[in-house]
């Protein structure tokens, strides 16, 4: 598509490389180049019928699935200096973005039930994550407690600083628009648009996993030195087993948790229902319920 560069009434469509050269981000054309700054801004002549396709994109950084793909968004385009490389930051409306993340974490395939959960959800913890981010614009994303025997560190979003998210697993995957597949999850977003989860008044920090093992684990013993009532350890079954102990405060009773198969929601081999809610890449992970 056309998009406007930053501060020029100049327009390009078509191929093109961003390259890093003397500390200067470097836009090439036909091996010509065209452009040279510190910052660039693409911004599309219409958002709804332009996009832009970025190719070997990384995903699953460090995660056994990691792969390159080639992916295509809307919105503005702008690259960034971040040490020796070039960082792509993709400006988007907020509820444009969930559709993206709603079909990359979960399949488009899944039930728009589960869809308009997953929107009400992902939305929740992106709006936690802005207000965060006002509260705490000069503090360092780090909290710890010291003990005379040990030291228990949180590290969140040090490793994103000029952007809102990073567009993977770290926060939430984000894969552009190829992967809604179908209408779903346009209409699960449309369903529930503006809708949150809230505790005491305040959006809640609804963080989410696919699968727990069986028992959630409280927010402070994961993310941060902080008691979220509404993100407890709970049970992913209808009712607590018979001669099961889930005092996994113990380590003995916790060895002997992960050891075990429990009757879990998320203890399934069923294809039919993993094909339906899993992306393509996910599904050929056979263990998903305890990590090998």
């Amino acid at each position: 598509g056309d998009f406007l560069i930053s501060a020029s009434s100049k327009k390009l469509s078509g191929q093109f490389i961003a390259s890093l050269e003397d500390e200067k981000i470097k836009i090439f054309q036909n091996e010509k180049e065209v452009l040279s700054s510190n910052e660039i801004v693409f911004s599309p002549d219409d958002i709804e019928t332009e996009s832009f396709l970025l190719r070997d994109v990384v995903i699953g950084k460090n995660f056994h699935w990691e792969r390159k793909e080639n992916q295509r968004f809307r919105g503005t385009l702008k690259f960034i200096k971040e040490k020796n490389l070039i960082s792509a930051v993709n400006i988007i409306p907020i509820e444009e973005y969930l559709v993206s993340v709603i079909s990359s974490e979960m399949s488009a395939n899944s039930s728009l039930e589960l869809l308009k959960a997953h929107a009400i959800v992902s939305r929740s913890w992106l709006l936690a994550q802005l207000e965060k981010q006002q509260k705490n614009k000069n503090e360092k994303n780090v909290s710890e407690i010291k003990t005379e025997t040990e030291i228990i560190r949180w590290y969140d979003r040090e490793d994103h600083l000029n952007y809102d998210l990073c567009a993977d697993d770290h926060c939430q995957r984000y894969q552009g628009v190829s992967k809604i597949i179908n209408d779903n999850a346009l209409n699960a977003i449309e369903a529930t648009r503006g809708l949150v989860l809230q505790y005491d008044n305040q959006i809640c920090d609804t963080r989410y996993s696919k699968c727990c093992g069986g028992m959630t684990e409280s927010f402070e013993s994961v993310w941060e030195n902080i008691r979220h009532h509404y993100l407890s350890p709970v049970i992913d079954y209808k009712f607590e087993l018979d001669g099961v102990d889930y005092d996994l405060t113990n380590n003995k009773i916790a060895e002997q948790w992960i050891k075990s198969n429990p009757n879990a929601y998320c203890n399934t081999t069923d294809q039919r229902i993993l094909s339906q809610i899993l992306v393509d890449f996910d599904r050929p992970t056979d263990n998903f319920f305890r990590w090998k």
